[in-house]
């Protein structure tokens, strides 16, 4: 069986994949930042005590995370998952401009940018020798379609920034991370039943992280990340 590390685990995506990696056996070390208050989680972790550890950690505290991988520091994680993410405010349901043309605030850019795009950097930085010693030696970031340059359509201007950040840092990290053997892949989920997507989005949770997940199962050849959808259609970088 394999180990896997998952940030964002505490709901949506994130704690999806923890579900559905702890349900074939595989060894999961689930983070987010306040574990108390994520029952689901927590209970998944008492029922499955053998091969579910939960870890809080804010991913935007460059001390926490290293930290944490040297806590692990004899653990080989076969999969990295870089799940953690906000969206930022949103115009049309919170009445909050502050991501479109004309409203933009700086801070809101600076802070959504450090969760989505720096975090991720570190967090991969940090934990590089425990996937180089695994087996599967994956690392994984989920992004967006609104991070595309080729495909953007406006607005959103954080997270379009941040995601389109963090596909530069992943596609680098790829290059740099292939003498080592290890394979990068960013996906995008979709349009999700999340908090963040909405009840109105198609796509359910389940069947978005079962299609990353099977994505993620094959096998990956390093040198190149590849940007798909979590159906395997490839995405316009």
């Amino acid at each position: 069986m394999r180990t896997v590390f998952i940030t964002g685990a505490n709901r949506g995506l994130g704690l999806e994949f923890v579900k559905q990696y702890v349900a074939q056996g595989d060894t999961v070390h689930a983070c987010c930042r306040r574990p108390g208050g994520a029952a689901e989680l927590k209970a998944l972790e008492k029922a499955n005590r053998a091969t579910l550890h939960v870890h809080a950690l804010d991913v935007t505290r460059t001390e926490a995370v290293q930290r944490l991988a040297g806590a692990l520091s004899e653990t080989a994680i076969d999969i990295l998952i870089n799940n953690a993410g906000v969206f930022g405010p949103k115009a049309e349901s919170e009445k909050d401009p502050r991501q479109s043309l004309g409203h933009i605030d700086e801070e809101i850019v600076a802070k959504v940018i450090r969760i989505n795009a720096v975090a991720p950097l570190v967090v991969a930085q940090a934990f590089t020798e425990h996937v180089a010693r695994s087996a599967g030696r994956k690392m994984v970031a989920i992004s967006s379609s609104l991070g595309s340059i080729a495909d953007t359509s406006g607005g959103y201007y954080a997270y379009r920034m941040s995601k389109a950040a963090l596909n530069m840092a992943m596609a680098t990290v790829a290059k740099d991370l292939a003498p080592r053997g290890i394979a990068v892949q960013v996906f995008c989920p979709g349009w999700v039943r999340t908090e963040m997507g909405g009840a109105s989005a198609p796509q359910t949770v389940e069947e978005s992280v079962r299609g990353m997940k099977g994505l993620i199962d094959a096998a990956l050849t390093p040198g190149a990340a590849n940007f798909q959808l979590f159906d395997g259609t490839p995405r316009r970088w």
